[in-house]
């Protein structure tokens, strides 16, 4: 697949669905404990959670910490799997107290591999939860995949991948390095995938059916 292709489809989608203004959050430590939450759930949800928190003076590393994991788990409860998400936030607010003294900034301030190697090293959090705080809350390029950028490649492109990492490797090598332009893809992506490329897919009405693999076959 020539970087040009990933060029017209990225162009295509800004063009049919606009700028997506990603990542919701009033704060860097906001977007970072959304990233968390949205595991397995709709934003919907979790703005349920953040609104909850922010409502009781919580969304700061040092107000989680004096939480209880029975208090902090009740408080984001509309998130979904609020036990385990409650574990993975205490050990993530922990991690900026005890390295950066309670400092956002200067944690998201470290090398982006350094960033990425400190998110996995914290229980629960995965690749695309690590990924998604470094671009959308450290701004830092790093291209974020999920189950969505997956679907859509094999429709699409017909694109396969051993895993999700060499499917990062494939935008990261295909894409200028800017977080801007990942942060929009990867939220164009996710537009496409909700809106047209869902499990059952509404292929007639989809914006890019016309160089769309998957479309083409079954049409044919």
């Amino acid at each position: 697949m020539h970087p040009s292709e990933l060029k017209k489809f990225y162009v295509a989608l800004y063009d049919f669905f606009g700028p997506q203004h990603w990542w919701p959050g009033k704060t860097k430590f906001e977007v970072c404990i959304g990233a968390i939450l949205t595991q397995n759930t709709s934003w919907k949800n979790v703005e349920k959670a953040l609104s909850t928190l922010r409502a009781k003076k919580k969304l700061s590393p040092l107000a989680i910490d004096s939480l209880s994991h029975k208090e902090l788990a009740e408080l984001i409860r509309s998130a979904g799997y609020y036990n385990q998400k409650a574990s993975t936030i205490k050990a993530f607010c922990k991690h900026i107290i005890r390295k950066y003294s309670g400092s956002i900034n200067a944690f998201l301030k470290k090398h982006q591999d350094v960033l990425r190697e400190e998110l996995l090293s914290i229980k629960g959090i995965g690749t695309e939860t690590a990924d998604s705080i470094i671009l959308y809350a450290a701004n830092k390029p790093t291209f974020v995949v999920d189950a969505y950028t997956e679907r859509i490649m094999a429709r699409v492109f017909g694109l396969s991948f051993k895993n999700r990492h060499e499917l990062k490797v494939f935008f990261e090598s295909n894409i200028p390095k800017d977080a801007k332009v990942y942060n929009e893809f990867h939220a164009l992506l996710v537009a496409l995938a909700k809106n047209f490329c869902r499990k059952k897919p509404a292929c007639a009405e989809c914006p890019i059916n016309k160089n769309c693999c998957y479309y083409n076959s079954i049409k044919n």
